[in-house]
C-alpha cells in the first residue's frame, strides 16, 4: 500500500493528486508533521516555558502532469471550491484511514514543460486546522425497520427511540468537535455529554422541530451553530432565542478518552446523524 493524496471540497467533489495523466501527481510532499512555537523565560540558571502553541503548518510539494489542461482544471477546482480540504490516506498496518486538513492555496508556480515532457510546479497550501477524521453514525428507523447504521466501528448502543446514545473513544490529541443532525418531528430535543456515567455538558432546546425540518448543531471551529433548517433549505439561528442561555457552555466537544453522546426528545427520534471530528497533531 502507498499513501494517497487528493483535494476535496464541501460539495463532496475531489481532485486527485495521484494521477499524472488525467489530474496531477504530487511529489516531494512536506509539512505533513507538526511543531510548536515556544518561548522561555530565564529564572536564575534555568529556563521556564511561558508560551507554547502549535505552529501553523504549510503543506508544500511539486505537482506533476503531462498537460497544461490539467493545471488549468486544478486551478479551477481550487478557486471554485469552498471549504477546501487536503486529504491524506495513511496506509496503517490495520488498514488505510483517511484524514483531512482545512487549507487554502497560498501559491503555485507556472513554468514550461521539462525536456521529458512533464510539467512540474511548486505548490503551497496554508493549513487552517489540525488533521481530523470524520467518524459518522446514522440512526434511521424509517428506511428499513428498526435499523441503526454506522460508517465507522463504534462502541455504540441505544435503548429506545426517545433516547439515542453512543459511546465514543476519542483517541485524538485534543478534544473532538461534533456535528448533530436530528430530523423532525421531535419535541424538546436535548444533547448531553457524559463521562463515567455522569453528565458533564447538557443543552435542552424547548421547541418543536416539525416534520421535514431539522435541528442542526455544530461545535467545529468556524462552524459554531445551533439552528433549525426548514424544509425549503433555509435556516434560522437559535443562538439568539431567549430559551438559549448564552451564559452557559452550549458548544460541546468530546474530551479525550471515552465519553458518551446522548440525544433525546419527548417523542420518538426517527432519524438522526452524529459526526465526530477526532483531531490529530500528526498522523
Amino acid at each position: 500500500m502507498v499513501r494517497e493524496f487528493k483535494l476535496t471540497n464541501n460539495k463532496g467533489q475531489s481532485y486527485s493528486l495521484m494521477d499524472i495523466e488525467n489530474y496531477v501527481l504530487l511529489t516531494e510532499p512536506a509539512g505533513l508533521g507538526y511543531g510548536y512555537e515556544t518561548q522561555y523565560e530565564q529564572v536564575g540558571n534555568s529556563f521556564v516555558e511561558n508560551i507554547r502553541k502549535i505552529q501553523q503548518e504549510q503543506i508544500t510539494g511539486v505537482i506533476n502532469t503531462l498537460k497544461y489542461d490539467n493545471i488549468r482544471s486544478l486551478v479551477s477546482f481550487i478557486e471554485k471550491s469552498e471549504g477546501l480540504r487536503f486529504s491524506y490516506k495513511v496506509p496503517y498496518e490495520t488498514g488505510p484511514k483517511e484524514f483531512f486538513k482545512d487549507i487554502q492555496i497560498q501559491s503555485m508556480s507556472k513554468s514550461e514543460k521539462n525536456p521529458n515532457g512533464i510539467i512540474s510546479e511548486t505548490i503551497v497550501f496554508d493549513c487552517l486546522s489540525l488533521w481530523y477524521a470524520e467518524d459518522q453514525t446514522v440512526y434511521d428507523v424509517t428506511s428499513g425497520g428498526d435499523e441503526m447504521r454506522w460508517d465507522y466501528t463504534w462502541d455504540a448502543r441505544y435503548t429506545n427511540y426517545d433516547i439515542r446514545s453512543l459511546v465514543y473513544n476519542n483517541q485524538g490529541d485534543v478534544p473532538a468537535p461534533i456535528f448533530i443532525e436530528i430530523d423532525g418531528e421531535v419535541e424538546n430535543p436535548k444533547i448531553e455529554i457524559l463521562v463515567d456515567g455522569e453528565t458533564v455538558e447538557s443543552l435542552e432546546i424547548p421547541i418543536t422541530i416539525q416534520e421535514y425540518d431539522k435541528l442542526l448543531y455544530s461545535s467545529r471551529n468556524k462552524q459554531l451553530f445551533i439552528k433549525k433548517q426548514l424544509a425549503d433549505g433555509t435556516t434560522e439561528s437559535l443562538f439568539t432565542k431567549q430559551y438559549i442561555d448564552i451564559t452557559n457552555n452550549n458548544i460541546f466537544e468530546l474530551p479525550k478518552g471515552v465519553s458518551e453522546i446522548k440525544i433525546s426528545a419527548d417523542e420518538e427520534i426517527q432519524s438522526a446523524k452524529i459526526t465526530v471530528y477526532s483531531q490529530y497533531k500528526a498522523v
